[in-house]
């Protein structure tokens, strides 16, 4: 793939992905796109990893992926619980002759995998954000398979980023809203100000040890405000 083509699918990936409705669709549309991005690429999926031990793949091309990432958490061990706290990209070009995850490679290849390819999406502390990619064929990734994949993860990194942004801040709005609607009835209810209105949700919620935010949406949708 030539530098201009290149440039031209990255700047379509980011349309596209900005044009995503909500962080699900855009964590798809990342893995879509890379394994028609990425030289070699037949499987991709998106991986976390929370302390270093506890690891989910939330987002997959196929079945498959889900199936050979479970190999990671089954045996503890993977790219995606060590090296890649380290490293950018980790390769495995050969998975039957992997040796520094032995236990992941041999099930990894029983499932049909000759070799891997992976990416760090960020780390923060102990967590982990990974884009994985997975083909059938031995050496299926050249060094060209790394530099575009490694442009690629860049931008579906931002686009990560960007679309969690935008759900934490529509839950954020979605929350303003729901107090605002629930001090409003106690306001009307029992005649008193936004302050006080406040106040007396903050008890219930201190008192009942429940978010601030469901007492709300259950005094919107009820009419009840739990209390002592």
């Amino acid at each position: 793939m030539n530098p201009q083509d290149l440039a031209a699918r990255l700047s379509d990936l980011a349309r596209d992905l900005q044009a995503k409705d909500d962080v699900d669709e855009t964590l798809q549309g990342i893995v879509d796109a890379a394994v028609h991005t990425v030289p070699g690429a037949g499987y991709a999926g998106l991986s976390v990893v929370r302390g270093r031990d506890t690891m989910s793949t939330p987002i997959a091309s196929a079945d498959l992926v889900h199936e050979v990432d479970r190999a990671q958490i089954d045996f503890a061990q993977g790219p995606c619980m060590d090296a890649l706290y380290d490293k950018h990209t980790v390769s495995l070009p050969d998975m039957g002759a992997e040796q520094r995850w032995p236990l992941f490679a041999a099930r990894a290849v029983e499932l049909g995998i000759g070799s891997m390819l992976s990416f760090q999406l960020y780390v923060t502390g102990n967590d982990l954000g990974a884009l994985n990619l997975y083909a059938h064929e031995i050496g299926a990734f050249t060094p060209e398979s790394e530099r575009v994949g490694l442009l690629f993860a860049a931008h579906a990194a931002v686009a990560m980023a960007d679309a969690q942004h935008a759900a934490h801040l529509a839950l954020a709005l979605d929350t303003r809203d729901l107090i605002g609607q629930a001090k409003g009835i106690l306001m009307e209810r029992y005649k008193l100000s936004p302050d006080q209105a406040f106040a007396l949700l903050v008890r219930a919620s201190q008192h009942t040890n429940t978010k601030l935010a469901q007492i709300a949406d259950n005094l919107a949708r009820t009419g009840h405000l739990p209390g002592p």
